[in-house]
């Protein structure tokens, strides 16, 4: 009944746009970063939704890989993301920016490929998964004393790949 209403919610127009980007190779690693960085927390590295956030909102976070999330049309995934899903833990990440804009439908792209993805790509996602700062001064610390650094660590050292939405 959700999944109908929410059918129901996107204008006709929407639910049939395609994705206007071609999804290049570069575009790809792209959106696998952005989607390890923004959507993993909920919808873990391969989409399954099995995380500690994913479990335990209501409902739960959907596998991405299914055939319910795959089915969806491009303009469906689009509004999803850029709108969110009322009543559920989805946000509106939509900027309201062409680059915004651009970066939703590079994640539909990537949606399309999580059912495929390889062990080397969750890997490769891992290095942009968010992290807490005790994991990120743990993260330093080994790094730091497998280069043989024994200077004192920067206690205002923050992780490298940290931007501002």
């Amino acid at each position: 009944m959700a999944r109908a209403a929410r059918r129901l919610a996107t204008p006709a127009a929407v639910r049939s746009m395609k994705n206007p980007l071609e999804p290049t190779p570069e575009l790809l690693d792209e959106a696998r970063s952005h989607f390890a960085d923004h959507c993993a927390s909920c919808h873990a590295n391969d989409g399954g939704g099995d995380t500690s956030l994913g479990r335990n909102l209501y409902p739960k976070a959907p596998d991405m890989r299914a055939s319910g999330t795959q089915r969806l049309s491009d303009g469906e995934l689009f509004s999803i993301i850029e709108n969110g899903i009322r009543l559920t833990g989805m946000p509106a990440w939509g900027t309201g920016t062409p680059d915004g804009e651009r970066a939703s439908w590079a994640l539909v792209h990537f949606i399309r490929r999580l059912p495929t993805l390889t062990p080397a790509d969750i890997e490769a996602m891992e290095t942009h998964n968010p992290k807490t700062p005790a994991e990120f001064r743990e993260a330093e610390e080994a790094r730091r004393f497998l280069a043989g650094d024994d200077s004192p660590p920067d206690d205002r050292a923050t992780p490298s790949n940290a931007h501002v939405h």
